[in-house]
């Protein structure tokens, strides 16, 4: 609590003053004694009612005179967050070990991983898709969770394919209903569409007209790779299959849209790539802001008014001053 005027205050040094002119001129009081016959009565204390009734009655007033203020104080305020998705191709390509020591999949999860824990305000989804797609958690505040979920993703769960368009379909399903906010796709993939029902220009297209930017990540080197294929005897099976990026269908569909496409052939370029994204799409920042404190003077007027009413009622009932 602050107080307007607080000099006002100062009015409480009458108080004092009263309680000494009325020691002074002290009065005499009858007190209303409905004792049952026979028993003593016991009211010594009444008298002392009233002066006190009326010095709590000065005090409030005092108060109220000097303008209590209250709620006055610094506010946080946190600016609109973004709305992402992260979609993130899960099909088998993406076991391929040519971002050693680890595969394209575990290095994705952690930089995607990084990714989220450097933002604070901005609600995220996440989609995976192979050969079809899933919504594996819609757009949430809960960065646990959602970090959690990243480190479970695992290749098999899915159809296998790349079914570029309806991944990035579903991920713009999370994000038609989100109204007056920056909204973004980040897709990332190793592949070449060649599954799904959904053509990626046309979902391309959509997300133009929904004003959702997408961001497309190609990952892994060109040519071949070796992939785990199974388990023998000696452990891992591998075997070399052929990898190739659609670079000019990522990039039509970034630019279409107000994004970019990024290549990363490593896990250190993926790193890089993700933090560039995070730049570009900043939420706006938190700010502090002072509160305008308001004042509550009618509380106290109404408290002093009520002792001040109980003051006259005690006096006119049970304690009486004689002239």
């Amino acid at each position: 609590m602050t107080l307007a005027r607080p000099w006002m205050l100062l009015l409480l040094l009458a108080i004092p003053l009263w309680l000494w002119f009325r020691r002074r001129h002290q009065v005499a009081v009858a007190i209303s004694d409905v004792a049952i016959p026979g028993q003593a009565a016991t009211t010594s204390w009444w008298p002392r009612i009233p002066p006190a009734l009326r010095a709590a009655t000065l005090v409030l007033w005092a108060f109220a005179a000097a303008g209590p203020q209250f709620g006055s104080g610094e506010m946080q305020l946190r600016g609109e967050g973004i709305a992402i998705v992260l979609a993130i191709d899960v099909s088998s390509s993406m076991l391929a070990e040519d971002f050693a020591p680890s595969n394209r999949l575990e290095v994705a999860k952690r930089q995607a991983t990084a990714f989220v824990r450097g933002r604070q305000a901005d609600r995220i989804g996440l989609v995976t898709f192979a050969g079809e797609a899933l919504t594996q958690v819609p757009l949430t505040l809960d960065y646990r969770m959602l970090e959690q979920s990243i480190g479970n993703l695992r290749v098999g769960g899915l159809e296998d394919g790349t079914a570029i368009g309806t991944g990035l379909a579903t991920a713009l399903n999370r994000l038609r209903r989100i109204p007056n906010r920056s909204k973004v796709v980040l897709l990332l993939t190793d592949g070449e569409n060649n599954r799904g029902a959904v053509d990626p220009r046309t979902a391309a297209r959509a997300a133009q007209t929904l004003g959702v930017r997408v961001y497309t990540i190609g990952v892994g080197t060109q040519g071949e790779a070796r992939i785990p294929t199974g388990r023998g005897l000696s452990g891992l099976r591998y075997e070399v299959v052929p990898v190739r990026n659609d670079e000019p269908l990522l990039t039509e569909i970034a630019e279409g849209t107000g994004g970019r496409y990024f290549r990363a052939t490593d896990g250190e370029a993926l790193s890089r790539i993700f933090n560039q994204i995070d730049a570009l799409e900043r939420s706006e920042q938190s700010q502090r802001i002072q509160t305008d404190a308001e004042q509550q003077t009618r509380p106290f007027l109404l408290a002093g008014l009520g002792l001040l009413a109980l003051e006259l009622l005690l006096g006119a009932t049970l304690v009486v001053r004689v002239p």
